[in-house]
């Protein structure tokens, strides 16, 4: 393998790592339009053939929506381990997201008028839940959870088939444990369009969430208008900010399990010691990645999308978390608080050697969807907040419209709206007697 070089938080040609937005290739925007208009217009039919060609060849319709069974009996359909860790998450992470419920507000002022603002779950939320290159039953959980807890009517999971046709049965489990409320097997830009606009099988649902590929992204960002997205997640990232307390090795760790997600991860190791990021850049160099289990994916990745950047100060360090906007920022300093009370563009933070991201990922409780592509910059990880909505009550008293009535139909008139000066002069005569 190459050996990495150290570059300048302020090289120029760090430029293009930066660079954010969700951008798919014109091929991808191009067959994914295609196949959401195919569904719209054959429905069921569009989702047969696609999960034949993809997925199953020997796909029937009649599978197309999976019993889930009961809990008990889902559970004896996966390893002992992989069933209690999955208990752990779900417990954790229903355990953090119910502290982030808001109550209503309701206040009255001194002339009568009352306020409100009040918080309503989703009707129906489809959570998108990847199977095809891996199966991510953690996801399932990070999904089903927070929209049970919020008060979701109908949570719907879709994931891909297997070669058998069958559901993953730890995403089967994952969807008994949590209380999913339907199951697909359906996956890809397919499954995204029939969440969004229906099909004679699966109903139609207010919003989508989950990860999934690039066909998966662009279909939701394709949709959104039709029902509402989480957002758009690109390629898994992490940035390692280092001091000299940190092992190299636990560096080149976290570098590591984010390459192993996608060729096209964004990696990279941050710190105002050269000697630091030297040293992580030996042990990359002496790493046997061609033993790794997804050795291609990385070796990829370290080849294009991992970068070790030197900050000349830490003004520059801070100013370089903001440019990346990372989804995952792992802190392994001597004293994270001054960097802490500075950040505000990521997605969720890993304080200390004995956090690593992996604990996000799966038992730490924190939500593992989080905004990618520099999307950190204006979105928000997964929370109860995305199953829900809220809208404002307002009751005037007859006071306050007899007070208000003069300035909003001088503010209508000038923006040329008569009748909604009409609306409030009128009103106020009539409580005026």
């Amino acid at each position: 393998m190459t050996r990495l070089t150290v570059v300048e938080a302020s090289d120029p040609a760090l430029a293009p790592f930066f660079a954010a937005g969700w951008e798919p290739a014109a091929e991808i925007s191009t067959v994914v339009g295609a196949i959401v208009a195919d569904v719209r217009t054959r429905g069921d039919a569009a989702l047969l053939d696609y999960t034949r060609r993809w997925d199953d060849p020997a796909f029937e319709l009649r599978a197309l929506r999976v019993p889930i069974p009961m809990e008990r009996q889902a559970r004896s359909l996966v390893p002992p381990g992989v069933a209690e860790a999955l208990a752990i998450a779900k417990e954790r992470v229903a355990r953090f997201h119910e502290r982030q419920r808001r109550e209503d507000v309701a206040y009255e002022e001194a002339d009568g008028t009352r306020y409100a603002f009040v918080t309503r779950p989703l009707d129906a939320v489809a959570a998108y839940v990847p199977g095809g290159s891996a199966s991510l039953p953690s996801t399932a959980v990070m999904t089903v959870v927070p929209a049970k807890l919020a008060g979701v009517s109908r949570v719907v999971v879709m994931t891909p088939p297997q070669r058998n046709g069958r559901v993953d049965a730890a995403i089967l489990y994952a969807c008994a444990l949590c209380e999913a409320d339907e199951l697909y097997a359906v996956g890809g830009a397919q499954a995204i369009a029939a969440a969004a606009y229906g099909t004679d099988s699966i109903a139609a649902v207010d919003k989508i969430v989950g990860p999934g590929n690039a066909w998966v992204t662009e279909a939701k960002r394709q949709v959104a208008g039709a029902c509402g997205i989480d957002g758009s997640a690109g390629p898994s990232e992490v940035l390692v900010v280092a001091d000299d307390s940190a092992s190299p090795d636990e560096i080149v760790a976290e570098l590591l399990a984010q390459a192993e997600h996608d060729p096209l991860a964004r990696v990279a190791a941050l710190a105002e010691s050269r000697e630091v990021l030297e040293s992580v850049a030996g042990v990359l160099q002496r790493y046997d990645v061609a033993r790794m289990p997804r050795a291609k994916i990385v070796e990829r990745v370290l080849a294009s999308r991992c970068r070790l950047i030197h900050a000349s100060s830490f003004e520059e360090l801070c100013a370089t978390v903001e440019r990346f906007a990372p989804e995952h920022l792992a802190l392994q300093v001597r004293d994270p608080g001054p960097l802490l009370a500075r950040v505000r563009h990521v997605g969720a933070v890993f304080v200390g050697a004995q956090t690593p991201v992996a604990c996000g990922d799966y038992l730490a409780g924190t939500n593992h969807v989080l905004p990618t592509s520099g999307s950190a910059r204006f979105a928000s990880g997964l929370s109860l907040a995305d199953f829900t909505r809220t809208f404002s009550v307002v009751r005037n008293s007859d006071l306050r419209i007899r007070q208000d009535a003069p300035a909003i139909a001088t503010l209508a008139e000038f923006e040329g709206l008569a009748q909604h000066a009409k609306t409030a002069r009128d009103r106020a005569q009539r409580e005026a007697g």
